[in-house]
């Protein structure tokens, strides 16, 4: 997707160990605009897979995951990463590592928003090493629903995370793919 290759090269941030900064608009501020265009494209490239929720995990996947849900009419659900007064009970739990942040966390959804007859999207902001995506898989399986489809915003195809999808023959729709993020800041996509 052009629109956001271009966002990422002119506000995007290279830092050491292959991070890339898009807090400037997406995972910090959110550019309401560029996410609506991102919402569309997901919606175009899954609208034969009979959707009939999005799943994401809190919160940097919430504002593309909503976005999609808009453009296919249908709800978004996204794992809680912290506990609350309000959910504590019959909920699906799987544990996730960021690297990003280097802590682990347990992600938590409600039984009663999931259920057997549901057809997922899995929406997320970035795919790198994929903790969040076998997380969110994990609760899938246990769930019993069938995954139709993982749409990604930034993928760094340079780790492993995309294999973990592949492996389980899931459509795969990732709108900047990444190569390389250089020492001298350039981002290079494929």
């Amino acid at each position: 997707m052009k629109l956001l290759e271009d966002k990422i090269k002119s506000e995007g941030i290279v830092l050491p160990n292959n991070v890339l900064k898009v807090d400037g608009f997406l995972n910090h501020q959110v550019d309401a605009q560029l996410m609506f265009e991102i919402g569309k494209e997901f919606g175009r490239l899954f609208k034969k897979q009979n959707v009939t929720k999005i799943l994401t995990v809190e919160s940097s996947g919430i504002a593309p995951a909503v976005m999609t849900g808009l453009a296919m009419d249908v709800p978004v659900v996204f794992a809680r990463k912290h506990k609350s007064l309000t959910l504590t009970d019959d909920l699906y739990t799987a544990s996730v590592y960021s690297y990003t942040k280097q802590t682990s966390n347990q992600i938590s959804i409600s039984k009663r928003f999931i259920d057997e007859e549901d057809r997922v999207l899995i929406i997320d902001d970035f795919l790198a090493n994929g903790q969040a995506i076998s997380g969110l898989l994990d609760i899938a399986d246990a769930a019993n629903i069938d995954v139709v489809g993982v749409g990604i915003v930034i993928e760094k195809t340079f780790q492993k995370g995309s294999q973990i999808i592949k492996d389980r023959d899931i459509q795969l729709e990732s709108l900047a793919r990444i190569k390389a993020l250089t020492d001298d800041g350039q981002v290079e996509f494929e």
